[in-house]
């Protein structure tokens, strides 16, 4: 079920099976450019099939200068013009960019922190460990830092330089930004293109978790399935502690894809673009209005991976408060941080010709192959590593990028479980109460704003994210590293 309640229901779209994890959408349509194509099980299928998912996929299909095909992964469901786990690609000069192909939180993405720590050495902290990040890292709807000052010039300097803005201020090390997507730093970002709204509502969130499925999570190492790759990841035996943060760009990031969604429907009217759905609205490659697009989502790209770097920074501080050691000491390592929501500027092989493309990523990992420059020296002969979370209480993956991605997704796999019901239905079918009694009940300590937010994120309200991971690993999009399992939950 769609976030918007009350929507028309979903029409028939036609299918034709190619395997049991691949299934295509015909050019049913006659302004369907290419045809779509679906990564999913019948189950995951029959979800996508309840809601608007697979008239999404067909809708963005008809997009000017796609290539190959459109797009939607395991995980995806109906959202905002293109599905959630949709991705397209466009020619850079002949096709458009699209910020319904983003999202509004921009560059939503997941960070992961190894460690030298057992769950035996942890256990018995937990409770103050919890209690002591949730104090360091602000979390909630509308939740300011509180002890990081930005001004106006920092806000606009972190927006060009990333994460290395907080690594030359102390907050954090300077191998962080080396395993991060674009290194931390997306290229082309210019402040000048953002509202004065976005930078003002961006200003005090640094730093802060937010509301909705984001979270931080201390995890155990459940299962290896790679263990060469999984120790070149830093991933090294069960037991092993991690932490993973999943969060975006915030109020900056939505208020940057508000105002250019409004810029680009009058876009569409002036370049005449024909859309089948207004929430599609584009511009073409060329044109001003998608580069101050890009330029802008770039900062708030940037502003993301900023916001969990100084997260990062004060779960290492919690870990040494807690447990009196120093970060260095207890090995709490970036394994990566990965981007789930984002456009790129990327060169792919499209009938036996490099082309440069437009690249939009919508609740989607980017799943580089081995080889690929793009990924950290020390990673390259593996693979980029792929993060996906589950949801709350549930496991999450580290999988590998592979070369079957490439050649069929754009270098791209799936980012998550993929919700199945609106946050409001689960409110009206789920208990915070009862949800944190079970899952404290399986040894889950959880901290959270609200009891709301539990009932929101209820395990219920989710695909099954082991299911999402088995369709991907089949289908050889991003392959299976390790399964990892939660023994502490932070919600917003």
């Amino acid at each position: 079920m769609s976030e918007d309640e009350g929507r028309p229901a979903p029409e028939h779209v036609p299918l034709e099976k190619i395997t049991d994890h691949i299934w295509k959408i015909p050019q049913y349509k006659k302004d369907m450019n290419v045809s779509g194509i679906v990564f999913a099980n019948q189950s995951l299928l029959e979800k996508m099939q309840a809601d608007r998912t697979l008239w999404q996929c067909a809708n963005v299909a008809q997009l000017p200068g796609i290539y190959k095909h459109a797009i939607t992964l395991p995980d995806g469901h109906e959202g905002y013009g293109f599905p959630i786990g949709g991705v397209a690609a466009t020619d850079y000069n002949e096709g458009v960019i699209s910020p319904g192909g983003v999202g509004y939180d921009i560059n939503c993405g997941v960070r992961l922190l190894s460690s030298d720590i057992t769950e035996q050495d942890i256990r018995p902290h937990l409770p103050v460990l919890v209690e002591t990040i949730f104090r360091n890292v602000p979390s909630g709807l509308g939740s300011r830092r509180k002890d990081l000052t930005i001004s106006n010039s920092d806000l606009d300097r972190l927006a060009v330089d990333g994460v290395n803005f907080l690594v030359e201020r102390g907050l954090g090390w300077k191998e962080d930004a080396e395993h991060c997507e674009e290194q931390g730093c997306m290229m082309n970002a210019n402040p000048d293109v953002v509202s004065n709204t976005a930078k003002s509502r961006g200003l005090t969130q640094i730093g802060t978790l937010g509301s909705g499925n984001h979270f931080l999570e201390i995890q155990k190492v459940d299962k290896i399935f790679n263990l060469k790759t999984a120790k070149t990841f830093g991933i090294t035996h069960e037991g092993q502690i991690m932490v993973m943060i999943h969060c975006g760009s915030r109020g900056y990031g939505h208020q940057v894809c508000s105002d250019y969604l409004r810029i680009m429907e009058h876009a569409v009217q002036k370049h005449k673009i024909n859309i089948p759905d207004r929430e599609l609205a584009c511009a073409p490659g060329s044109s001003l209005e998608a580069r101050n697009y890009y330029q802008a989502m770039a900062c708030a790209v940037n502003y993301a991976f900023v916001n969990r770097q100084a997260i990062m920074h004060w779960v290492r501080q919690s870990f040494q408060q807690v447990l009196k050691r120093d970060p260095e000491k207890l090995g709490l390592q970036l394994v990566y941080d990965v981007a789930h929501n984002i456009a790129k500027i990327e060169n792919h092989k499209i009938d036996n010709e490099t082309k440069k493309v437009w690249v939009h990523r919508k609740g989607a990992t980017r799943a580089f192959p081995p080889g690929h420059q793009d990924i950290p020296t020390d990673y390259r002969n593996e693979g980029q590593p792929v993060l996906i979370p589950g949801s709350m209480g549930t496991s999450s993956w580290v999988l590998v990028g592979s070369q079957k991605a490439m050649d069929l997704t754009f270098g791209s796999t799936a980012h998550g479980a993929g919700r199945i019901m609106s946050r409001s239905a689960a409110k009206r079918k789920y208990w915070g109460g009862e949800i944190r009694t079970s899952l404290e009940k399986r040894g889950i300590t959880v901290k959270a704003a609200s009891p709301m937010v539990l009932a929101e994120e209820a395990d219920g309200a989710y695909k099954n994210v082991d299911t999402v991971v088995d369709v991907s690993d089949q289908v050889g999009i991003a392959t299976k590293v390790a399964r990892l399992v939660p023994l502490s939950v932070v919600k917003g």
